[in-house]
């Protein structure tokens, strides 16, 4: 089971490395503006608001790889909660697809690590 939750933990902090990518580096790109659903202009004037939440989902990445390689139940359970919050928020205030996306696969790893405990 550990390889298992090793497993979600490094594909949970891949995904947020994706999202601080698309966030930091391609908001206002095609591409970017595509999967975010939003306009030249508005994609223009919130830039600077994109590139800071892509810096947490890097943090939030670094995190989960940490806790991962660590082994320690502490800091996955700390990084994977705070990976599920921000994906039931998301979820409930900006498109239910996050849930799916974020919470889902966060969920999953909280699942196994209370099994483990």
């Amino acid at each position: 089971m550990n390889a298992v939750l090793s497993f979600l933990l490094v594909l949970i902090a891949l995904l947020h490395l994706l999202f601080m990518a698309l966030e930091m580096l391609f908001w206002t790109r095609p591409a970017g503006r595509k999967i975010f659903r939003t306009s030249v202009e508005f994609a223009a004037s919130s830039k600077a608001l994109a590139a800071n939440q892509g810096l947490y989902n890097g943090f939030l990445a670094a995190g989960l790889l940490w806790s991962a390689y660590s082994g320690q139940a502490m800091p996955q359970l700390f990084f994977v909660s705070c990976v599920f919050i921000a994906g039931v928020f998301g979820a409930l205030t900006v498109n239910r697809k996050i849930f799916w996306v974020q919470a889902f696969p966060a969920m999953l790893a909280l699942i196994l690590l209370s099994l483990n405990g």
